[in-house]
């Protein structure tokens, strides 16, 4: 696998003026100078992708700067809310007096509803995991799973040959195709036929990949749906292309993912509606315009997920001014913590309101085949963890391994409970400040300053995903770690971050420094299973600690 190598003329020092120029490789892409798009590309493909480039990535644009408006605003204190009932919820308009709404005119048919077909009535279980690791791949899709979801986005590097070899992956398993050599049994093994349902969650909105149009960036978004959808074959697959929608942060750019399918629908002769989707809840933003969202994709969606840890960190994100939402260490919060209960609630009844299919989240606790203990602990939190799902109305959850699978699947009732209602406001509060949840402890901040030089190591090493401590960690994790020593570093005076004895200590940017100074040290002389050299140990630290003091805490 190849490493990515710090941009030429990117400053390695997190204190210097040019500190924030050390991470541009991870969020944009570009091939090498010696890529021929014309010869690489299959035939046709530049002419397929231009109309779509110029149209869509200025768009694209708009919609990342109303992202930023949007975040620059809640830091101002105009934080997100629900809004008022609108045509997703059937209303025409309101007539108001005095601010307040007096006559409500409904359509003629109030509800709409999304018609999810046979091959999707069973998603219990989604297993996820990166696309450009063919063994897992297979692995995934044989292990009974109902759904699977290959990965181009958080656990895969944004680096050109690991999206380049995820996305020959993704062709290759949606054919059966896809194999992989079987050192220790002497064998290759393929893909076994199956009902599984087949994801591919593309890169977000606020990426890009450059070097296909000049110096001119296009979205990644476009950029991965166009190329796979150019080089489908309907005949070929077992069922209709089926794509994950990641990070989005408002009901508007569902328009823009809807008007996309919709062109490449056109472009391929395909009848509207061919292209499926699920989306991601992964933003405190989106969180109010669940339903909207919705309702602006109805021709092509079939659910949505709750993206809980990256839900986590935009929660943080949102409220990274306020010191009362200064987070408790990761590993002590509690599952039922009620900023997530409270989504998990709304979630599965807009969902179900209308038709859709609605999937938890991720157990980020890894089994292992040879650590019996740490195995029985994670399968016992995967069973209490996907029953409190199953009993909030979700049809299905995520999960990371086979040996999760039929654990997950057996904590769902049925197939799905599209049927059920859940009787919660419709409209609760989704930031309950976390007072008197968990602890806040040096300790904490140091394990969150190891997890950041550990994941940025394993990118550095070509791994989007690494397992750490027993927990496979991806881009989701590292981004919450950042913000919990952001905020730290913030609000340390108002909101203590206490040491063994209990005895506040001081968050200082001096202090946090210290502190990746002897965590760096420590993995150094103690690597463990990570990939890697001190050198490349080196070089995460010094990204890691310049993208917390820089404010880089986007989802990159």
């Amino acid at each position: 696998m190849s490493a990515i190598s710090i941009p030429h003329g990117a400053s390695l020092d997190p204190h210097s003026a040019g500190g924030n120029e050390s991470t541009r490789g991870f969020h944009l892409n570009r091939p090498p100078s010696t890529f021929d798009a014309a010869a690489e590309f299959p035939k046709g493909f530049l002419e397929f992708l231009l109309p779509l480039h110029q149209r869509f990535t200025p768009w694209q644009q708009e919609l990342v700067g109303k992202r930023h408006a949007a975040l620059k605003a809640a830091h101002q204190g105009h934080l997100p809310v629900h809004l008022p009932p609108g045509e997703a919820q059937g209303v025409l308009h309101q007539t108001h007096v005095e601010g307040k709404p007096l006559v409500m005119q409904e359509k003629e048919r109030v509800s709409w509803t999304i018609d999810v077909p046979d091959w999707c009535q069973d998603q219990r279980n989604q297993m996820t995991g990166p696309a450009d690791e063919a063994e897992l791949v297979v692995k995934m899709l044989n292990s009974g799973a109902p759904g699977v979801m290959l990965d181009l986005e958080d656990s895969t590097v944004n680096e050109w040959e690991h999206q380049r070899l995820g996305m020959s992956n993704v062709l290759a398993a949606l054919t059966g195709s896809l194999t992989y050599e079987d050192k220790k049994r002497g064998r290759t093994v393929g893909i076994e036929t199956s009902k599984t349902v087949i994801w591919v969650r593309v890169r977000g909105l606020h990426l890009h990949q450059g070097g296909i149009f000049g110096e001119a960036p296009l979205s990644a978004s476009l950029f991965d749906v166009a190329l796979l959808a150019f080089q489908y074959s309907l005949d070929a697959l077992k069922h209709p292309p089926c794509f994950y929608i990641p990070k989005s942060e408002s009901a508007e750019e569902a328009l823009w993912w809807s008007a996309l399918f919709d062109a490449i629908e056109d472009a391929r002769g395909w009848q509207r509606g061919t292209i499926r989707c699920m989306a991601l809840v992964e933003s405190h933003a989106l969180a109010y315009q669940m339903e909207e969202f919705l309702y602006n994709l109805r021709g092509h969606i079939l659910g949505l997920n709750l993206g809980r840890w990256d839900y986590m960190a935009s929660l943080i994100h949102y409220n990274l001014q306020n010191p009362r939402w200064v987070l408790p260490d990761r590993n002590t919060i509690p599952h039922d913590v009620a900023f997530f209960q409270n989504l998990r609630e709304l979630l599965p009844e807009l969902c179900h309101k209308h038709k859709a299919l609605a999937i938890g989240g991720m157990t980020a606790l890894y089994p292992s085949r040879e650590d019996p203990e740490l195995n029985a602990r994670a399968l016992a939190v995967l069973e209490k963890d996907k029953r409190n799902e199953a009993s909030q109305g979700f049809d299905g959850a995520w999960t990371g391994h086979p040996d999760q699978n039929q654990i997950a699947v057996s904590q769902f009732p049925a197939p799905n409970q599209i049927s059920r209602r859940n009787s919660g406001p419709r409209y609760p509060d989704l930031r309950p400040e976390p007072t008197g949840v968990g602890q806040r402890t040096l300790n904490g901040t140091r394990a969150a300053i190891r997890t950041v030089i550990r994941y940025r190591n394993g990118v550095l090493n070509g791994k989007g995903a690494s397992l750490l401590d027993g927990y496979m960690e991806d881009l989701a994790t590292d981004r919450i770690y950042r913000l919990m020593i952001a905020q730290r570093m913030q609000h340390w005076r108002v909101t203590p971050i206490v040491d063994e004895a209990g005895k506040p200590v001081e968050h200082t940017p001096e202090y946090i420094t210290r502190l990746f100074d002897e965590e760096l040290a420590k993995l150094i002389a103690n690597p463990g299973k990570d990939l890697g050299t001190s050198e490349t140990f080196s070089k995460a630290r010094v990204i890691s600690e310049s993208m917390v003091r820089n404010s880089e805490i986007d989802p990159f």
